[in-house]
């Protein structure tokens, strides 16, 4: 996938989480997401930091101990954002092409995907995952070095895609949508034997 399409899902994924937490109630807020220990508001708060500079992230990443998965976590609880600051955030995105330096253009794209489906499915609304997006954002998510690679690769189960010519690991066969593979590798959705994958 190119730059130009990359940046197309993202802004629309962008709009579509904006515009859905501006219509939540203030409950819904407060809602438990399926990012472990966050609520929708702490991950509106994270999607929020996606075109953080240098120096917004020196203090944070030392008061972290340098250990990337507290930083992420700390900047989203810590955050001081309201709601509606969150939204106009989010919003403010749409069309620029900025994000934290040393990533490609392929993290905020997997951010934001997964991060849709964190509060999108507690909250029991659909919202499909585009097959080409997943993809690219699979396949970044199975290449990044560390310590983007939060994930450890499935062992002895074969994924297929349903929604696009896709497949990765070697073992019993598990068919589905391209984004419920990607839900699956990031620990959201459960194997055919009830675990999730490796963290």
């Amino acid at each position: 996938m190119d730059s130009d399409a990359v940046w197309q899902h993202i802004d629309s994924e962008r709009a579509w989480m904006a515009d859905l937490l501006e219509s939540l109630p203030a409950a819904d807020w407060e809602r438990p997401s399926l990012c472990a220990a966050w609520t929708v508001r702490d991950v509106g708060a994270h999607l929020t930091f996606a075109q953080a500079r240098v120096r917004d992230v020196v203090w944070p990443a030392l008061r972290a101990g340098l250990r990337y998965d507290v930083f992420v976590r700390d900047t989203a609880l810590r955050s001081p954002l309201g709601h509606e600051q969150i939204v106009a955030t989010l919003r403010g995105f749409l069309g620029s092409r900025r994000r934290v330096a040393f990533i490609s253009d392929l993290e905020p794209l997997l951010d934001i995907l997964v991060h849709n489906q964190d509060v999108a499915r507690p909250l029991g609304i659909e919202h499909p995952i585009p097959p080409d997006a997943a993809r690219a954002a699979t396949d970044r998510l199975l290449t990044a070095p560390a310590p983007l690679r939060r994930w450890k690769p499935l062992r002895g189960i074969r994924l297929v895609a349903t929604d696009t010519d896709w497949a990765f690991g070697s073992g019993p066969e598990v068919h589905g949508g391209m984004g419920d593979h990607l839900l699956t590798l990031t620990g959201r959705l459960s194997l055919p034997d009830g675990s999730t994958s490796p963290a």
